[in-house]
């Protein structure tokens, strides 16, 4: 049974973090693409600071999201191989990523408060 349950967890701690990875991929290929159309349109002599600071801040949510899926995967690998070097390499992790998280979120707010 234990077998059984670690192999559950080994295959959802893959389909999370690919999650995730697919969203950093998803919102980079949405990111370069909006740049691209913007960039074309500054060829023009159009101003696209606010247009680049919106995309800036959009690809920072698919970070968010994405940061958010890699925690959860992090958390269920360490449930698979519960040491305590494991558990410490997690807590390490977890808190990056929230500070990360906690600066990308203000930032984003910023922007939407100043609009």
């Amino acid at each position: 049974m234990e077998v059984y349950l670690k192999s559950i967890f080994e295959y959802l701690y893959i389909i999370i973090g690919s999650i995730g990875v697919a969203i950093i991929v998803w919102g980079v290929a949405l990111t370069v693409f909006r740049l691209l159309k913007l960039e074309i349109s500054r060829l023009k002599y159009k101003s696209i600071y606010r247009e680049r600071e919106s995309v800036r801040h959009q690809f920072a949510t698919y970070l968010l999201l994405a940061l958010e899926f890699l925690i959860a995967a992090d958390i269920v690998a360490t449930v698979i191989h519960p040491k305590f070097e494991e558990i410490a390499i997690l807590a390490s992790i977890v808190v990056i990523r929230t500070v990360i998280s906690y600066f990308l979120e203000k930032e984003i707010e910023k922007f939407y408060i100043s609009e």
